[in-house]
C-alpha cells in the first residue's frame, strides 16, 4: 500500500467519523440504504429464487452501520425485516407469516444484528486507532517543538557571554558552556563530573553546602555577589544567580548557576572610592600644609612684607610639587611628560617647606637614580605624603626638625630610609591608620612591588622602603 493511499484511508476514516456524529443524517442514510436495497431486490426478482427475500438487505444494513453507527444499523435491520416481510414474503403485501417464514425472519434479524455488531466493533476500532494516531501525532509534534526549543535554548546557553553551569544536588558539575570556559579557564572536558568546589576559594567553601541544603528544601536563592577562583588560581569577582532544575513532576534534581564577571565594576568602584578618599585627604592636608608654610615663613621673615613674599614663593613651590602628584594613584599609567632624578624629585616636593635650597632640614645620602616617567607620579605621591605628615605633626612642625633620606642599591633593590629628627617626642604608632598611610602602602606594594615599614621611635619616625630598581627606572 502506497503512502498516498494510507493518507486517503485516514481521510476516509475521519470523514466517516464526522458523518456518524450527525445523527439525523445517519438515520436518513439508513432509510435510503433500505430503499435502494428494496429497489435492487425488486429489479432482480426474476433472477433470484423466492426463498431469498433478504439477500439485498445485508448490504443496506452494512452500509447503514458503517456510515451511521450501531443505532442507524439496528434501524436498518428492523426496517429491512419489515419491508421484506410485507413485499417479498408470500402472500405479498400482507402481514401474514407461516412458521418457516417466522424462522427465516428471525435468522435474518439475528445475522443482521451480528453484522451490525461486527461493523460497530470495527467502527470503534477505527475510532480508537484514529484517536491514538491523533494523540501520537500530537505527541510527536510536542516532542519536535520540545526538541526545537531545547536546541534553541542550548544555542542560547552555549553562545552566552555569561558562565552558565549546571550541577546536581551533590554539587557535581553536569554542564559547562563556553562562557564558563572563558570566565574560569577550564574546558568542559576538564570539569564535567568534578565537584563545583574547585571553583570556590578555600575561605568560601562554606557557601556551597548552604546553597545545596536550601535547594533540597526548595527554597529560593536570591542573587548575590561573591568571589570565585580561576584555573590559574587568581580570584574573580562574580555576580551569581542560582535557579533550581526540576523534573516535570516538580522534583528538584539540581541547580543552574549563571555567573557574570564583575571584576571591572568592582575595580571601578574601588578606584572611585580611593579617588574620593584621596580628594578628601588632599583637601585636609592642604589646610595643614598651609599652616606649616605660614609657620616656617614667619620664622625666617623680618617684616610682614618679607613674610608675604616668602609665603607666595612657598605656595608657588607647593603648586609645582602638586603638579607632580596631580595624576594620582587612580591611573598609574599616566605620563606627565617629565624626566627627573630621585634627588631632584625629593627637593622639588620639599621646596615649599625649606628656608633655602641648601637648608640643613633635608639631607639626601646615596646614589641619584633617574626616575622613569611612569614612575614619577607614584613616587611623588609617596614622598609628598611623608613630607606633609612631617609638616603637620612630625619633625618639620618644629623649627629644629630635619629629615635625612638614605639611599642604597643592592642586588637590583633600592633601599630608602626616611629618618626624622628634632621633632616632637613620639609615643608609639597611631591607633588609627589614616588614608595617607593606606595610599603610601598601596603605591609601594601595588605599583612598585616593594615593601614599606614604619618604625615609630620616640626621637622620630623612621620609614624603610625597598623596591626593585627596574620598577623606578624602566
Amino acid at each position: 500500500m502506497s503512502f498516498a493511499s494510507l493518507l486517503d484511508g485516514r481521510g476516509l476514516a475521519k470523514r466517516l467519523q464526522l458523518l456518524r456524529q450527525k445523527r439525523y443524517l445517519a438515520y436518513g442514510i439508513a432509510i435510503a440504504a433500505v430503499a435502494i436495497a428494496t429497489l435492487i431486490r425488486l429489479a432482480s426478482d426474476k433472477y433470484l429464487p423466492g426463498g431469498l427475500p433478504f439477500i439485498t438487505y445485508f448490504g443496506a444494513v452494512a452500509a447503514a452501520t458503517l456510515l451511521g453507527g450501531f443505532w442507524p444499523g439496528t434501524a436498518a435491520v428492523l426496517l429491512s425485516a419489515l419491508v421484506a416481510w410485507f413485499v417479498f414474503l408470500p402472500p405479498p403485501l400482507q402481514f401474514v407469516l407461516t412458521g418457516s417464514q417466522v424462522l427465516a425472519l428471525f435468522f435474518f434479524i439475528l445475522f443482521s444484528m451480528l453484522l451490525v455488531a461486527i461493523i460497530t466493533a470495527l467502527n470503534h476500532a477505527i475510532d480508537r486507532s484514529m484517536t491514538l494516531e491523533q494523540s501520537l501525532e500530537a505527541e510527536i509534534e510536542r516532542c519536535r517543538r520540545a526538541e526545537r526549543d531545547s536546541r534553541r535554548l542550548a544555542a542560547i546557553v552555549e553562545s552566552s557571554d555569561d558562565a552558565i553551569i549546571a550541577k546536581d544536588l551533590n554539587g557535581i558539575i553536569t554542564s559547562w558552556n563556553k562562557g564558563a570556559e572563558r570566565l574560569y579557564g577550564y574546558t568542559a572536558e576538564e570539569v564535567v563530573g568534578q565537584p563545583v568546589i574547585i571553583l570556590i576559594p578555600p575561605d568560601r567553601r562554606d557557601e556551597e553546602p548552604a546553597i545545596l541544603a536550601r535547594l533540597r528544601r526548595g527554597e529560593r536563592i536570591d542573587h548575590y555577589e561573591t568571589v570565585r577562583q580561576h584555573k590559574d588560581g587568581t580570584m574573580i569577582d562574580v555576580s551569581l544567580t542560582v535557579s533550581p532544575i526540576m523534573e516535570s513532576d516538580g522534583t528538584i534534581i539540581g541547580a543552574s548557576k549563571i555567573a557574570r564577571d564583575i571584576s571591572e565594576r568592582k575595580r571601578a568602584a574601588e578606584q572611585k572610592d580611593v579617588l574620593i578618599k584621596e580628594m578628601s585627604h588632599r583637601v585636609k592636608n592642604a589646610f595643614a600644609v598651609m599652616g606649616g608654610v605660614v609657620a616656617i615663613s614667619a620664622r625666617s621673615a623680618a617684616t610682614p612684607e618679607a613674610m608675604a613674599r616668602e609665603i607666595q614663593a612657598r605656595l608657588a613651590a607647593l603648586t609645582r610639587a602638586h603638579d607632580l602628584t596631580r595624576p594620582g594613584l587612580i591611573d598609574s599609567q599616566t605620563e606627565i611628560g617629565k624626566t627627573m632624578s630621585f634627588h631632584a624629585l625629593v627637593r622639588a616636593i620639599f621646596a615649599p617647606f625649606l628656608e633655602s635650597e641648601v637648608s640643613e632640614r633635608l639631607t639626601i645620602e646615596g646614589p641619584d637614580l633617574p626616575i622613569a616617567e611612569k614612575s614619577v607620579t607614584g613616587l611623588a605621591l609617596l614622598i609628598h605624603e611623608l613630607t606633609t605628615n612631617a609638616v603637620k605633626c612630625g619633625c618639620l612642625s618644629s623649627a629644629s626638625g630635619s629629615v635625612r633620606l638614605e639611599l642604597s642599591v643592592n642586588d637590583g633593590q633600592l633601599a630608602a630610609r626616611w629618618v626624622e629628627a628634632g621633632g616632637p617626642v613620639l609615643n608609639g604608632a597611631p591607633q588609627h591608620q589614616g588614608f595617607g598611610s593606606v595610599l603610601a602602602r598601596r603605591i609601594v606594594t601595588g605599583q612598585f612591588g616593594g615593601q614599606l615599614l614604619y618604625d615609630w621611635k620616640p626621637e622620630g619616625l623612621v620609614v624603610s622602603v625597598s623596591v626593585p630598581v627596574e620598577r623606578l627606572t624602566n
